[in-house]
């Protein structure tokens, strides 16, 4: 008998067993929103986030495991900022990381086989059509479009190019140094607009006050050090942290991303 059902049997309350089976579903979590300001000034995409355009830009709260607050804290802090002006959508992340490194150079790279950080973009809602951007503390980027989610059936597109995209990387220490220890990496992006449209959707700017399905991802890998050089630790699985929580360790669930909703006046 599930928990509920029994106390609802307790005060004398006839349960709806569908009812109860309902509520004993529903997610220990919320998904996140972001309020995301407009920017008068184009940003200058450098990976220093130092810019007087991003302090108008709240940070979001730290990022959570995949799975939610029942499972461990992150190891290490993790956060993102959002812009937009007419021509971009801009992201900015800080991500703490006392060793820096990487591994993968190629454009289109499994680029989640390194430390990384990801971006899932739905511009309708609609849980389909969704675009996915991963990057490295090498500025090696991965760009792809699904029409649907894995569990539906989904192929992801891997030819899709986001034309004009703005991508650097900045690194607060030294990257690929085992013998120092560094404070971090940031990620600066800027997504054109009209690369979405390529996917059919219009080649505008949203209108104030339009909410987009977002969500973000690092992925951390357990490491060691051997032979002067870092190496993954053999039979360990990474970590998955997440700006709004999946319930399980599948980016690929829209319905639970988090909404950006975009405003043109402070």
């Amino acid at each position: 008998m599930g928990l509920i059902t029994w106390k609802w049997r307790r005060a004398g309350i006839a349960a709806v067993p569908a009812l109860a089976a309902f509520v004993l579903t529903l997610p220990l979590y919320a998904q996140k929103s972001y309020r995301c300001p407009y920017s008068e000034k184009a940003v200058a995409v450098d990976g220093r986030i130092d810019e007087p355009a991003w302090r108008q830009a709240p940070w979001t709260e730290s990022f959570v495991d995949i799975q939610g607050s029942a499972r461990p804290r992150p190891r290490f802090r993790t956060r993102v900022k959002m812009l937009w002006d007419d021509k971009n959508f801009y992201i900015a992340a800080d991500l703490e990381e006392p060793h820096v490194w990487g591994t993968l150079r190629e454009h289109d790279s499994v680029i989640f086989r390194d430390n990384d950080f990801e971006v899932f973009i739905d511009p309708d809602g609609d849980t389909r059509n969704y675009f996915e951007f991963e990057i490295n503390a090498l500025n090696t980027g991965w760009d792809l479009f699904l029409n649907r989610p894995y569990r539906k059936g989904g192929r992801a597109d891997n030819g899709w190019e986001i034309p004009g995209l703005g991508t650097a990387v900045s690194v607060q220490g030294k990257r690929n140094d085992p013998a120092g220890r560094d404070r971090g990496w940031t990620v600066e992006l800027a997504f054109p607009w009209s690369g979405f449209a390529h996917r059919d959707y219009r080649a505008a700017a949203p209108r104030d006050g339009d909410t987009w399905r977002v969500n973000f991802s690092r992925v951390e890998w357990q490491h060691r050090i051997a032979g002067g050089a870092y190496e993954k630790i053999p039979g360990t699985r990474e970590d998955n942290w997440v700006w709004s929580p999946q319930g399980e360790v599948n980016m690929h669930i829209p319905e639970k991303w988090g909404f950006v909703r975009f405003v043109r006046r402070r």
